[in-house]
C-alpha cells in the first residue's frame, strides 16, 4: 500500500467533496426559492388565476443569501469544533479515554495492540477510547492529523473479538490515519451537517407549531398556518439535503474502506485477522450497530455501518460479504457465530511485563532491543515479515524492557524517561539542578537512575522509547506540560550545543503534544513543486549526508538525482541544527506525493555506502513524523546498523 499516494488521493477527494457540496448547496437554494415563490408569496395566487406574474428577484437574492449564510455558519462552526482534535470527536460520540495504567484486561489488550501498530507505523501511540455502552462491534479513528489522532473501540469489539481479530480492526483504523482519510472525513461531516441543518430547523418549527395551544385568535392561527407551511417546507428540503448527503458520503467513503482493509493486512501480516473479524460481525446479532446519538452524523468515520440500511446505494460502507471476499477469496460464505457472553477474559499477565515489552519491541522492528546496548555493532532488518504474536520471543534483558514499557504508561515515568535520554552521565551542565528546581517529587531520582542505563541505548531504540512515552504525557495539565517542555530545553542546552538526536526528541514532543495543549493546527500544503523548496532540500539532505563517514558530496548527489534537482552544496558551517529545523518545517508544507519523493531521496543519501546507520534511520523517521507523514517500518530502508 502506497500511503503517500493515498494521502494525495485523499487531498483530491477533498476537492471532489467541495465540488459536490457546492452543487448540493446550489440545488437547495433553487428548491428553497421555488418553495418560497410558489407557496409563501401572495403574488403567486395570480398563477392560480391564470395571470402572468413576474419573479421578485429581491426575494430570490434574500432567500439565497440567507440559505448560504446559514449553511456557511453551520459548516464553519463544525469545522472549528472538529479542528480541536480527535479527542473532542470521541467525547462527542460518548467514548471515554482509557487510562494508560488501566488494569481492565480488555482495555489493556486494546491499548497494547494500538501501541504495537503505532510503533510499526513509526508514530507515537495515539490515545485509546472505549464506547462502554455499545454492544456492536465497531471502531473509529478521528483527528485532523496524526498528531491529534485518537483510536476508539466499542466494548462489543473488545469482548467479542480475539486478539488477532481486534488487531485487524485496529489496523484498519490506523490506515485511515496514515492515508489522510481522517481530515477528509471530518470535513465531510462538517459540510454535510450544513446541508442537513435546514431540515433540523424545519423539524423544530413543525414541533413548535403543532404543539397544542388554547384560546388563540384567528390572526395567530393564520400565523401558525404560515409557520406550519414553512416548517414542512424546510423539513422536506432537509430530507432532500439528507438524501444528497447520503449520496456524497457513499461516493467518498466506500472505496476507502476496501483500501483500509487491505492496509490492515499489510500492517499485521495476517489476512485472517481482519477477515475473521468481519465474519464474526456477520454472525453476531447486534452486528456493527452503534446507538450513540451522534453516530449517524459521523457514520463514515466508523469501521462498519452503524445503522441498518434498506438502501445499500446510500450505505457509507461496502457490503460485509464483499469486504470479506476482498481479503479472503476462498471464503465459504459461512459467518463465525459467537456466544452472547464475552469471550474468555484476556490474561492480564500476557498483556503486561516482559511479554508485552517483547511484542512492542518486535513491532518497532527491534529484534534484540535492550540487550544490544552492549553490542552496538549488531545489525538488524527493519522490515516486519511476521504477524505480531501474543507469544513474541523473550530476550535476555526483557525485564528491563518490561520495566521501561510500564514506566512509559505513567506521566511521571514518561517525563523521567525522556529527560533521562538527554542526561549527561558525567553530571555536566547542571542538569540535576534544573530537575531539582522543578520540584516534582521523585523526578530527579528517576532521571538519574535511568540516565545511566539509557546512555548507551542505540538511536532506533531511543526513538521507539520516545514514541512510547508521548501518550502518557497527554494526561499532563497545560501548566505541567509548559514546565516539562521548559525543562527539556534546559537539558538540551546544558552543554551549550544541540545535536540531531536531541533535535529529534524535542521536535517529536513539540509536534505531537503542542496541538494537545496549545491548539496548534497542522501545516497546510503550500508547495506543489520541489523546485520551490530547493534551498530547504539542500539543507536537509546536506545535514543527513554529513552523518556519513566519508564522501558527503557523493551522498548528496544521489539524493539530488532522485529529486531531479541541482542542489547547491553547502559548507559544514552553514548546516547547523537551527537551519536544519527551519528546512524540515518548510518541507512539511509540501504536497503528499512530494513528501514521498523527499523521503526516498533521504533514504538514498543514507544508503549511499550500502548501509544505513541507526542515527540516519532515526533522523529519517523523525523527519517523516514531523512533516506529518509517518512511514510504516516495512517502507523504510533495510540492513541498518547501529549506532
Amino acid at each position: 500500500m502506497d500511503f503517500f499516494r493515498e494521502q494525495d488521493i485523499a487531498r483530491r477527494n477533498s476537492r471532489l467533496l467541495t465540488l459536490l457540496f457546492i452543487a448540493a448547496v446550489i440545488v437547495l437554494i433553487i428548491l428553497t426559492n421555488a418553495f418560497v415563490i410558489i407557496f409563501l408569496l401572495p403574488e403567486t395566487l395570480g398563477l392560480m388565476e391564470g395571470r402572468s406574474v413576474s419573479i421578485d428577484w429581491n426575494v430570490v437574492v434574500t432567500v439565497s443569501a440567507a440559505i448560504t449564510i446559514v449553511i456557511a455558519g453551520v459548516v464553519f462552526y463544525n469545522m472549528m469544533r472538529f479542528s480541536q482534535g480527535g479527542k473532542h470527536v470521541a467525547e462527542a460520540l460518548g467514548a471515554e479515554r482509557i487510562a494508560p495504567a488501566t488494569t481492565d484486561p480488555h482495555e489493556r489488550r486494546t491499548q497494547n495492540i494500538v501501541q504495537e501498530i503505532a510503533l510499526a507505523s513509526n508514530m507515537p501511540v495515539p490515545p485509546v477510547y472505549v464506547m462502554k455502552n455499545e454492544r456492536g462491534i465497531n471502531a473509529f479513528a478521528a483527528g485532523m492529523s496524526p498528531a491529534d489522532a485518537v483510536i476508539a473501540v466499542t466494548r462489543g469489539a473488545m469482548e467479542k473479538l480475539n486478539r488477532d481479530e481486534l488487531q485487524g480492526v485496529i489496523g484498519h483504523e490506523f490506515s485511515h490515519i496514515l492515508n489522510g482519510d481522517m481530515r477528509l472525513s471530518l470535513r465531510l461531516a462538517a459540510m454535510l451537517r450544513g446541508i442537513t441543518f435546514i431540515g433540523d430547523v424545519g423539524a423544530a418549527t413543525l414541533r413548535a407549531t403543532t404543539r397544542p395551544r388554547y384560546r388563540t385568535s384567528s390572526k395567530k392561527n393564520d400565523g401558525r398556518a404560515v409557520a406550519l407551511m414553512l416548517g414542512l417546507g424546510l423539513y422536506l428540503l432537509g430530507l432532500i439535503g439528507g438524501l444528497m448527503a447520503g449520496l456524497i458520503k457513499s461516493a467518498i467513503s466506500k472505496q476507502k474502506e476496501y483500501l483500509a482493509d487491505a492496509s490492515s493486512v499489510q500492517f499485521t501480516r495476517n489476512p485472517d485477522g481482519i477477515g475473521n473479524a468481519l465474519k464474526v460481525i456477520g454472525g453476531y446479532t447486534p452486528g456493527m450497530l452503534v446507538e450513540s446519538a451522534r453516530a449517524e452524523e459521523l457514520s463514515h468515520l466508523f469501521f462498519g455501518q452503524v445503522k441498518h440500511r434498506l438502501w445499500l446505494m446510500f450505505a457509507t460502507h461496502p457490503k460485509l460479504e464483499d469486504r470479506i471476499r476482498r481479503v479472503d477469496p476462498d471464503w465459504d460464505g459461512q459467518f463465525i457465530e459467537r456466544r452472547t457472553t464475552p469471550l474468555d477474559t484476556p490474561d492480564l499477565a500476557e498483556e503486561s511485563g516482559g511479554k508485552q515489552a517483547a511484542r512492542a519491541m518486535a513491532a518497532a522492528g527491534i529484534v534484540a532491543a535492550y540487550e544490544t546496548t552492549a553490542q552496538p555493532s549488531v545489525s538488524h532488518d527493519t522490515t516486519l515479515d511476521e504477524p505480531f504474536s501474543a507469544s513474541a520471543p523473550q530476550h535476555a534483558d526483557s525485564q528491563l524492557a518490561a520495566h521501561l514499557t510500564e514506566e512509559a504508561r505513567d506521566p511521571l515515568g514518561a517525563m523521567g524517561l525522556l529527560l533521562a535520554l538527554l542526561w549527561h552521565p558525567d553530571g555536566s551542565g547542571g542538569q540535576l539542578d534544573f530537575v531539582e528546581k522543578a520540584k516534582v517529587a521523585g523526578l530527579a531520582d528517576m532521571v538519574q537512575k535511568h540516565g545511566v542505563a539509557l546512555a548507551a541505548l542505540p538511536s532506533t531504540q531511543r526513538l521507539a522509547l520516545v514514541e512510547l512515552c508521548l501518550p502518557a504525557l497527554k494526561n499532563l495539565s497545560p501548566k505541567q506540560y509548559s514546565a516539562f517542555k521548559g525543562l527539556l530545553l534546559e537539558f538540551i542546552r546544558a552543554d551549550s550545543r544541540i545535536d540531531l538526536s536531541e533535535w529529534c526528541l524535542f521536535q517529536l514532543v513539540r509536534h505531537y503534544l503542542d496541538p494537545e495543549f496549545l491548539h496548534i493546527k497542522p501545516a497546510r500544503p503550500r508547495f506543489a513543486t520541489l523546485k520551490a523548496v530547493t534551498d530547504d532540500l539542500a539543507t536537509a539532505l546536506g545535514t543527513l549526508a554529513l552523518l556519513s563517514d566519508d564522501q558527503p558530496e557523493h551522498a548528496l548527489a544521489r539524493g539530488a538525482a532522485i529529486l531531479e534537482l541541482d542542489l547547491p552544496s553547502k559548507s559544514r558551517d552553514s548546516l547547523g541544527v537551527t537551519d536544519f529545523s527551519k528546512a524540515v518545517h518548510q518541507l512539511a508544507t509540501c504536497y503528499p506525493l512530494l513528501k514521498v519523493t523527499i523521503l526516498k531521496a533521504m533514504a538514498a543519501v543514507a544508503a549511499h555506502d550500502g548501509r544505513v546507520s541507526g542515527r540516519e534511520l532515526t533522523l529519517i523517521k523523525a523527519i517523516a513524523a514531523v512533516i506529518d507523514c509517518p512511514v510504516p517500518t516495512s517502507m523504510l530502508p533495510v540492513n541498518t546498523t547501529e549506532p
